[in-house]
């Protein structure tokens, strides 16, 4: 039996490279008309643990607070600037 190379990756016949149902149908122009995706697999919903919520709201919290920091760097520097333009 001839062995024909399969250049889908998602069917459902495909076992190492080569098709593996008994007979196949080929169309020159729309090519093999035996091929049938595979069907996703949906992924699983993920359970979140409390204490994981809790760390990415101390996160979130932190990157505030380190935003808030640079605000008033940059307000600071722009008052200096000021400063240094009246000489």
């Amino acid at each position: 039996m001839p062995r024909v190379r399969c250049r889908y990756v998602d069917c459902v016949y495909l076992e190492s490279g080569f098709c593996g149902t008994d007979q196949i149908d080929l169309d020159p122009e729309l090519g093999c008309l035996t091929y049938t995706q595979e069907e996703e697999e949906l992924p699983k919903e993920v359970e979140w643990e409390e204490e994981e919520v809790l760390d990415e709201e101390e996160k979130d919290e932190e990157w505030d607070e380190d935003l808030e920091e640079l605000d008033e760097d940059f307000e600071d520097e722009d008052e200096d600037e000021d400063e240094d333009e009246d000489w």
